[in-house]
């Protein structure tokens, strides 16, 4: 049987508090004054979508934690504007993706015209199709459709696995394998821990020992918050990252770099913020794997706390397999 390193879930609990309080302070800088001012559209748009993320599996994780609802509010005040779908657009490199994303990720109580709308218009573009997607952006695709309840027709998620990165993965260099990709992948397969990921126990150990090795290339790299979505993608595929060893030093490392303000302070060593960081400077860089922190350490305790993977509030889909 695996056992935990001494301390480390009192050094992981910790941990979730700061940064989930860290979030809680600071998420209402996105959509004020200020930070319309200060803060590029595109990064800002995209920080409110990832924002809503966090809210979706806070709730299901600690729906009684204070922070959850100034993260609420602020979500609830972006998504009730009625400008916010025209800045999905502005950059056209993104602009699909980020307005099938605010659609799935509207929070509760939303006027859905908005959202129906957009479904709409990307189902009349033939976003909702297939088309030249390449694997990953397939499957990212259909993970949100599926969210936003919207009709589609993307491949099953069994097709979609035997095309993506990880399940080819084991036969590359570590240093040649995309860690977004492979990590991303896992999350779109299992709802980010909320249902079974659909892979036989031989796909699954493959694709855990490549992210275990991921896990331990990473570390070594002092790439913070890409050890984050790692552990949060060993916990997706069975395992218990706090008595994995990469798993366990991934924690550890996180917890000793966080600043006093609960805060990740960069994505990795050679970004973190500098001493003489300005506030608005400082949020920039530590955003990212902030976020990226609070979401891994609440999935993670909460299923370990529930017994596993959950089945509470899962996406439904229609073809799963």
């Amino acid at each position: 049987m695996s056992t935990r390193p001494a301390g480390l879930d009192e050094a992981v609990t910790s941990l979730s508090a700061g940064v989930r309080h860290w979030i809680g302070q600071h998420a209402g800088f996105l959509d004020s004054p200020a930070g319309h001012a200060e803060l590029p559209v595109t990064p800002r748009v995209k920080a409110l979508l990832q924002l809503a993320l966090l809210r979706r599996h806070w709730g299901y994780a600690a729906p009684d934690d204070p922070a959850l609802a100034e993260v609420a509010a602020v979500v609830e005040q972006a998504w009730g504007r009625p400008d916010f779908p025209r800045l999905l657009t502005l950059d056209r490199r993104y602009a699909r993706q980020f307005e099938l994303m605010y659609a799935a990720l509207a929070p509760a109580g939303t006027d859905a015209d908005a959202p129906r709308a957009v479904l709409a218009r990307l189902a009349a573009d033939g976003y909702l199709a297939p088309s030249r997607k390449s694997p990953y952006l397939h499957l990212e695709a259909r993970y949100h459709a599926d969210l936003a309840g919207a009709e589609h027709r993307f491949a099953s998620y069994r097709e979609l696995y035997a095309s993506s990165l990880p399940a080819r993965a084991a036969a590359l260099p570590v240093a040649d394998v995309d860690v977004c990709v492979v990590t991303h992948t896992v999350f779109y397969l299992g709802d980010f821990g909320l249902r079974d990921p659909g892979l036989t126990e031989e796909e699954r150990a493959e694709v855990l020992g490549v992210v275990e090795r991921l896990t331990e290339h990473s570390l070594g790299l002092g790439e913070w918050d890409l050890v984050g979505k790692l552990l949060l993608a060993q916990f997706c595929l069975g395992a218990d990252p706090l008595a994995t060893p990469s798993g366990a030093a991934g924690f550890r490392m996180l917890a000793d770099v966080q600043s006093p303000s609960g805060a990740i302070p960069g994505r990795s060593v050679v970004r973190r913020a500098p001493a003489d960081a300005t506030p608005v400077e400082f949020f920039r860089k530590s955003y990212q794997a902030t976020l990226v922190t609070a979401l891994a350490t609440l999935i993670v305790t909460n299923g370990r706390r529930t017994g596993g993977l959950s089945t509470a509030g899962a996406t439904t889909v229609r073809e799963n397999r």
